[in-house]
């Protein structure tokens, strides 16, 4: 998306102003980014280095519940380095008087993000192998975090993530029967609680650097962690809209699940239940299809003119036949 000749100078006066922080030299290459519903992504170099600015984008509707700051998610990407977990690097969380709002500064890592040039393209075909490997290992570590560490976060169980989006999608007025049909099934199916981890709450292809040599080299988009079942990060990594045409692949559209299963129990200790990831895998789906609606409701009224909303709300249909399959497999 590309940014208004006005914001651009502020960003770019804002960042000049703070170059000396950032390591001294000249601002230069800003440019917005595609994507980003809710937060602004910005490049641009200091000096020598290579940097991202995230910043939040103008209030909106949240779909996907309230995400966290970006100071708490600039001290989930501190702890999870320590922890051993891919992540860039974080220059500052920003304060008020920095003239850019909510906003944090990272280092640039190298690498892809396009989950279909990562899971087919010829570039990654040397490097797929050793994804559920590396995947595998990184969630094992988040989940791994002592919570007594970690900042105050939301704490949310399968029947509260459900109830919060049967409540998103019964204020939509939509009517949809598979989604219907999918909320009536998982609550009947909740499994029982388990000691609350750290979870990243988006975990998926599209949210890890894949370099074509070294593999996963970051994981980003932190705003939706918090204290939860491991297995959610498992089963939203296996959501069919998280493949991107290898269907074959569950996990991510690189691994199958039994490869990554067997890498995340070599790192952790601990064996995934396979019925509790495809309990989340479902309502991952669910989920998804619940944030596609209210992203076109928000386009549809006007709140939001931008095409990500619309081009998301779209696909309320692949969520609701990938819905239909998981049914149609439940034993």
């Amino acid at each position: 998306m590309s940014a208004s000749l006005d914001e651009t100078a502020a960003v770019q006066a804002a960042l000049h102003a703070l170059a000396p922080a950032l390591g001294g030299g000249v601002i230069g290459g800003l440019t917005r980014l595609t994507g980003g519903a809710s937060l602004q992504t910005w490049a641009f170099s200091c000096g020598q280095r290579e940097l991202i600015l995230r910043r939040r984008a103008q209030a909106g509707e949240q779909p996907n519940g309230a995400a966290l700051s970006l100071a708490t998610e600039a001290a989930l990407l501190r702890l999870a380095s320590q922890a051993g977990v891919p992540v860039p690097a974080v220059l500052r969380a920003c304060a008020p008087q920095d003239g850019l709002g909510e906003a944090i500064i990272m280092a640039r890592v190298d690498g892809e993000t396009l989950g279909r040039r990562i899971v087919a393209g010829d570039a990654f075909a040397a490097i797929r192998p050793a994804l559920a490997g590396q995947a595998g290992a990184a969630l094992a570590r988040i989940h791994a975090i002592d919570p007594a560490q970690l900042p105050a976060l939301p704490s949310l169980g399968a029947a509260d993530t459900l109830s919060h989006y049967e409540a998103v999608y019964r204020a939509s007025g939509a009517v949809r029967p598979v989604l219907d049909v999918a909320f009536r099934l998982l609550a009947r199916a909740l499994p029982p609680p388990v000691p609350p981890r750290l979870v990243h709450g988006d975990f998926r292809t599209g949210n890890l650097i894949i370099d074509p040599k070294r593999g996963l080299t970051a994981v980003l988009d932190w705003e939706l962690a918090h204290l939860g079942d491991p297995a959610e990060d498992i089963g939203w990594l296996c959501v069919n809209s998280w493949r991107f045409g290898a269907m074959e692949k569950q996990a991510g559209g690189f691994a199958t699940l039994a490869e990554l299963a067997a890498a995340y129990e070599t790192a952790s200790g601990r064996a995934i239940d396979t019925m509790r990831v495809r309990f989340w895998q479902m309502l991952g789906s669910l989920k998804w299809a619940v944030m596609c609606l209210i992203m076109y409701g928000v386009y549809a009224s006007g709140a939001d003119p931008s095409l990500e909303r619309v081009a998301i709300g779209r696909r309320v249909s692949e969520a609701e036949a990938d819905l239909l399959a998981l049914i149609g497999e439940a034993p």
